[in-house]
């Protein structure tokens, strides 16, 4: 039997009611896990309220770290007992023990605990394909990166100073500015009370950032746009204060023959090949302290409710964890 979070209904966190379920035979290519942390994302609560579609009874959650138990017929990456993290997968991880194809999970160095992994793979490998897949980035260039207070948002920076970029973080209130500092940021603006374009073109004498990362949406959409210098790119991956305004194709060419994209990791990790890259990446810049995880926030898996309620109240900062 496995515990797990499922709702019946789209809704509000009150939707969500833990179950115990009993767990099919592994099928070919599956590997068993029993879960030690689970990470909880702002995508899941998207899932939850009907945003992204599910198929009902639902269980939400991407990610999380654990031990294998036992594998599937033609298995042989791995065997158990391997300690195994996980994440961009299929939503169902808000659960005890769950069956997955093996070719999602990436072995976990001992040196990398399970709540640090469950609290970094999706985020991590968000950061990964958006600063090492979408634009040609150099040594030296400037980019906006929007939340960086946020579990996305840390390690991004992170990722950014380790690749010798300058990076100019937004975040939504005073008090997540030293956060943002803390994770490398070289500046900090707080949207909430200024100007965001305003203030990049003056950080970068008027030239603007290379790349402008948006995961905020509404509120800075607009912003983000009129901070990117001469043809460069917006990638709007998020929205958290609500989807961006509709955009009229010829503000791209009034503000200097921009690019904007609208991506989802999903696309970035679906060859096996390439979420192997972008996780061994990820995890050798852990493992070496070049980026931290910073799990603040830890909850039991049937306060599964409680965790969306304070992440859609932004009471919260770096990674959220349940604990089966």
């Amino acid at each position: 039997m496995t515990q797990a979070i499922r709702f019946f209904t789209a809704g509000g966190p009150d939707v969500l009611r833990l179950e115990e379920l009993e767990l099919p035979e592994l099928a070919a290519g599956e590997v068993r896990v029993r879960q030690y942390a689970i990470g909880v994302n702002f995508a899941d609560t998207y899932y939850r309220r009907g945003i992204f579609p599910a198929t009902l009874p639902a269980c939400p959650g991407s990610e999380a770290a654990g031990v294998v138990e036992a594998v599937g017929p033609g298995v042989t990456a791995f065997v158990p007992g391997d300690r195994v993290a996980y994440g961009a997968s299929e939503p169902g991880s808000y659960v005890s023990e769950r069956n997955l194809p093996a070719s999602v999970l990436t072995k976990l160095p001992d040196a990398i605990d399970f709540e640090a992994a469950a609290g970094m793979m999706s985020a991590g490998l968000t950061a990964g394909y958006l600063l090492r897949k979408m634009w040609p980035l150099q040594a030296g260039d400037t980019i906006l990166f929007t939340a960086a207070a946020g579990g996305v948002g840390q390690i991004a920076v992170q990722w950014a100073k380790a690749l010798g970029l300058t990076v100019i973080g937004t975040v939504g209130s005073k008090d997540k500015i030293a956060i943002a500092l803390a994770a490398g940021c070289d500046h900090v603006i707080d949207h909430s009370t200024e100007d965001l374009a305003a203030r990049v073109r003056d950080i970068t004498d008027g030239q603007g950032v290379s790349v402008a990362y948006d995961s905020v949406g509404k509120l800075t959409f607009a912003g983000s746009l009129k901070s990117v210098k001469t043809r460069g790119l917006l990638v709007s991956f998020g929205t958290a204060s609500g989807a961006p305004p509709d955009l009229n194709l010829m503000e791209l060419v009034l503000n200097g023959s921009l690019y904007v994209t609208r991506p989802g990791v999903a696309h970035y990790v679906a060859d096996p090949a390439e979420r192997e890259e972008l996780s061994r990446e990820l995890l050798d810049h852990v493992e070496s302290g070049r980026i931290r995880i910073a799990v603040n926030h830890r909850y039991e898996l049937a306060d599964a409710a409680k965790a969306h309620e304070d992440l859609e109240s932004r009471r919260t900062s770096g990674s959220l964890v349940l604990l089966p």
